[in-house]
């Protein structure tokens, strides 16, 4: 089924409904990649283990994946932007215990009470921040709008990590979170300007709230099983997460650890690299159109795999940064281009719940692949480890190649027939 486009539309930033809903987010991601760098930070001044860094990690997203089971309903089921705005309130309220706590000094413990409630709030949060976008542009946009957003985070993730780094190093860890706590009442501010489009005629919530919430969640999974490039990106992104959730502590870890950094160093680190996830945000709907959703997914996986082989191998902190800049633009094309094809084959009706399924799904393994990680990283050096899970990662990509996502098009689109009986 072919997509008709109408008359030329103005620029995505001079959309005042899309523009504060860009900024609502770009405040969200500024703050969150102050805690990006502060908690590990946090946990590794207290007990200087990284296996303590991916034990938090781990239950951290255990909690995440737990959320994912009922978020999609809950976003399919209730007003979009009010839950992400209780996601924010809630996360500012949280977040806001650790400086207070610390006053008293180290208390790891709280760290396992707050994070993991904090990711369940921001997966909540995220599965109504992907749903929205549907409700906020045309679905011939969806890309395009998806590639925005993300160069702004990464924007944002590039000063975030080097103040966060500044900040940990001269008043401590816990004020960069306190700053990341700010962060979420700016957010929620922003997204109280946002007015969301209603869903147009045959994509209301017939359904929604007539069943079971397991009911519910399985009516989302069943859509994503039966479409055969959903089901596959699933499968082997299940595989790519277990291998890659821990990077970030095992990457803060070999900087500090290994190559004799400081704090300012991790945070320059991971702010620099994310200019790699600028580079794909801006890439991503380009590569998609002229090389197709296929190719450009494979690429992007396996670009992320031979980045994150070489991590280890190399010794100092400038080619750790190059390397990680790679890898997140790999991370950044794929998973738009995953995201994007989400929304773009899924009823409105069903956004939230195939979300929800979607990263459930393949999230699943990627606490225990966090907890093996790190472990691994502590017994057998990172070089080791990185190396093992680059090679995983390039398999997933050859795995790719051999499943239907190899045939996907630029923009593969759902027949309405399908649609119809993968709701049902």
């Amino acid at each position: 089924m072919s997509q008709r486009v109408g008359p030329a539309q103005p620029p995505l930033w001079r959309d005042r409904n899309f523009g504060a809903y860009w900024a609502a987010q770009s405040l969200s991601a500024a703050g969150d990649s102050f805690a990006y760098i502060a908690v590990p930070l946090l946990v590794l001044h207290a007990t200087g283990s990284v296996a303590q860094m991916g034990l938090l990690t781990a239950v951290a997203g255990a909690a995440s994946v737990g959320a994912g089971v009922f978020g999609g309903v809950l976003v399919d089921r209730y007003d979009r932007r009010t839950l992400m705005i209780a996601a924010d309130l809630a996360r500012l309220v949280l977040y806001a215990l650790v400086p207070l706590a610390w006053l008293a000094g180290p208390q790891i413990w709280l760290l396992f009470v707050v994070l993991p409630i904090c990711e369940a709030a921001g997966m909540v949060f995220q599965v109504a921040a992907v749903t929205a976008v549907r409700n906020l542009v045309d679905r011939h946009r969806i890309t395009e709008a998806n590639g925005r957003l993300q160069a702004t985070y990464a924007t944002a993730a590039v000063g975030g990590p080097l103040l966060a780094g500044v900040v940990s190093a001269r008043f401590g860890s816990t004020a960069a979170i306190a700053i990341n706590a700010a962060s979420f009442a700016l957010s929620a501010a922003g997204l109280w300007l946002v007015r969301l489009r209603q869903p147009t005629e045959g994509e209301g919530t017939d359904g929604v709230g007539r069943e079971t919430r397991l009911a519910e969640f399985l009516a989302g999974a069943r859509f994503l099983w039966r479409q055969p490039v959903l089901r596959s990106l699933t499968i082997l992104l299940s595989v790519f997460i277990f291998l890659t959730y821990g990077f970030t502590d095992v990457l803060i870890y070999h900087v500090k650890n290994d190559l004799g950094g400081s704090d300012g160093t991790v945070g320059t680190v991971l702010g620099l690299a994310a200019l790699g996830t600028i580079a794909g945000a801006l890439l991503v709907a380009p590569l998609r159109r002229r090389r197709g959703f296929g190719v450009t997914w494979i690429g992007a996986v396996a670009m992320s795999g031979l980045a994150i082989a070489g991590i280890g191998v190399v010794g100092d902190v400038h080619g750790v940064t190059v390397l990680t800049a790679v890898y997140l633009c790999g991370v950044s094309v794929g998973g738009i281009c995953s995201m994007s094809l989400r929304q773009e084959i899924t009823p409105d009706h069903l956004l939230g719940r195939v979300t929800s399924a979607f990263w459930s799904t393949h999230y699943s393994l990627g606490p225990a692949g966090a907890a093996v990680l790190t472990w691994a990283a502590g017994r057998y050096g990172v070089t080791a480890v990185t190396l093992v899970a680059g090679t995983g990662c390039l398999l997933v990509a050859v795995g790719g190649v051999f499943t239907p996502i190899r045939r996907a098009g630029s923009e593969p689109v759902a027949h309405e027939p399908e649609l119809q009986r993968s709701a049902t």
